[in-house]
């Protein structure tokens, strides 16, 4: 695996905690390695809101997040910068307003360190040594849901998330809006 480049024989120094919510990026792999973590946060994400709304018998609504998140992870997989920042300031601005969980500021401070390694990434030079991404693997169902498939749908729907992420947004802000206005009365 050495000889063909495809395992880290580099030693980490950084600890733990460091390297899940602030790890150094310096290579094509640390993005990659980052864009798959935050395609299985929003996944996660996607999925316990669609399971917690259908419980309140809100199925229309738990779908609607349920896009949002799980097509916005599919984008922070292909190293989306919009989608990237969409699903994190919606995460924030969601966990703002929910009761205080340290499970929500963890996810906020995981997409967080996605959203970092996306922009840094588009910084660098396409031809440069550091931008060159690992070969994605399909070998195994987990490599398959976040390595293969993103590949093939964010292509297929990138600019239908895009408006969509926008018009989410715009209902969101209006519902803030009118639960603001209807405390004033």
């Amino acid at each position: 695996m050495q000889t063909l480049g495809l395992s880290d024989s580099t030693l980490r120094t950084e600890g733990r905690l460091k390297s899940l919510f602030w790890p150094t990026i310096q290579s094509g792999a640390d993005v990659d390695y980052l864009g798959a973590q935050g395609y299985w946060v929003c996944a996660a994400v996607a999925f316990l809101s669609l399971v917690l709304f259908i419980a309140l018998r809100q199925p229309v609504t738990g779908i609607l997040i349920f896009l949002f998140y799980y097509l916005g992870g599919v984008g922070v997989r292909e190293r989306s910068q919009f989608a990237a920042i969409a699903v994190f300031v919606m995460y924030v601005v969601d966990t703002m307003f929910s009761p205080f969980s340290i499970v929500r500021i963890i996810v906020s401070a995981l997409l967080l360190s996605n959203l970092r390694a996306t922009l840094i990434a588009a910084l660098w030079r396409p031809e440069s040594e550091e931008a060159v991404m690992p070969p994605r693997l399909g070998a195994t169902w987990g490599e398959k849901f976040a390595d293969k498939f993103p590949t093939w749908l964010w292509p297929k729907f990138r600019i239908f998330y895009y408006l969509y992420a926008v018009c989410f947004f715009v209902i969101v802000a209006a519902g803030f809006v009118a639960e603001f206005a209807h405390g004033m009365h």
